[in-house]
């Protein structure tokens, strides 16, 4: 099973592939990967030279993830073939729609690399099951925007809450590292898109795709325990270790929430709160 590290990928960064010029400046914003575009940001008559820049990234040494065009796309085949001798952590693959377009990927690469199918339609959430199951498939990302577009709804939390907990709840089954969350279109909001990153993160989601640097910091800081979290945890985790009460503040204190609490000071202690 090909696998790529999931740990601390909590605000990867969109870059157009043919904007070579923000390539280094989108590994140094603080975002914990770049995913070099070649798909939604380049338009048709760009595509071949987005493909010959993303081809010659340069980005050794930093977690570089490509979104190549989708399985039906006429730049499918070619945006593979060119990639077969360039090294990146993952390959996005937009509007997966069933396994056979992560094994397309394969067959097409001519190796199998991990793979992050972004679930952007109604077919791709129904065979979720078998996509998740697809050999090289790492972990999953929600394409917010393509899936209201596909069903005809708005593209906000309370339409898209069940899909988004579909994606939860099948990555946990398929033994995957927990799904990136899909975009927040606003750039110039920090509040906005921080209140979207801890609504995801409430949900189980493990990041937040970003498509400006401006959005790298709220994300972190949704995804990062904040002070009365980790305080909680600690006391918890303190009441417990004494073997004697088993409330506190009038909440039981059992395995299940000990367990939480840890969990919130592990992921307070990774990142460095």
């Amino acid at each position: 099973m090909v696998s790529m590290p999931a740990d601390a990928l909590v605000a990867p960064l969109f870059v157009p592939g043919d904007r070579p010029e923000r390539f280094a400046k989108a590994a140094a914003s603080g975002a914990d990967a770049v995913i070099l575009d070649l798909e939604d940001a380049v338009a048709a008559e760009r595509k071949a030279h987005a493909l010959q820049q993303v081809c010659a990234h340069g980005l050794e040494g930093f977690r570089t993830i490509i979104r190549c065009n989708a399985r039906v796309s006429a730049c499918f085949e070619a945006d593979l073939r060119a990639l077969r001798a360039v090294r990146f952590a993952a390959l996005m693959l937009p509007k997966v729609a069933s396994a056979d377009d992560v094994a397309a990927v394969h067959a097409t690469l001519g190796r199998v690399v991990p793979v992050i199918p972004l679930i952007e339609t109604a077919a791709g959430l129904a065979r979720l099951t078998g996509i998740l199951a697809a050999p090289g498939v790492c972990m999953a990302a929600f394409g917010s925007v393509d899936y209201a577009l596909d069903l005809g709804c708005a593209h906000d939390w309370e339409p898209l809450l069940a899909a988004r907990s579909e994606l939860v709840l099948r990555s946990r089954l398929a033994g995957l590292a927990a799904p990136l969350d899909g975009v927040t279109t606003t750039v110039d909001d920090p509040a906005t898109v921080e209140r979207d990153a801890r609504r995801a993160a409430d949900a189980g989601f493990g990041g937040k795709l970003a498509v400006h640097p401006r959005q790298i910091a709220p994300i972190h800081r949704a995804f990062r325990p904040d002070e009365a979290a980790v305080t909680w945890a600690r006391r918890v985790v303190a009441t417990a270790a004494t073997g004697g009460a088993r409330s506190l503040d009038g909440e039981m204190i059992d395995r299940p929430v000990v367990a939480r609490a840890r969990r919130i000071l592990a992921r307070a202690s990774a990142s460095g709160t």
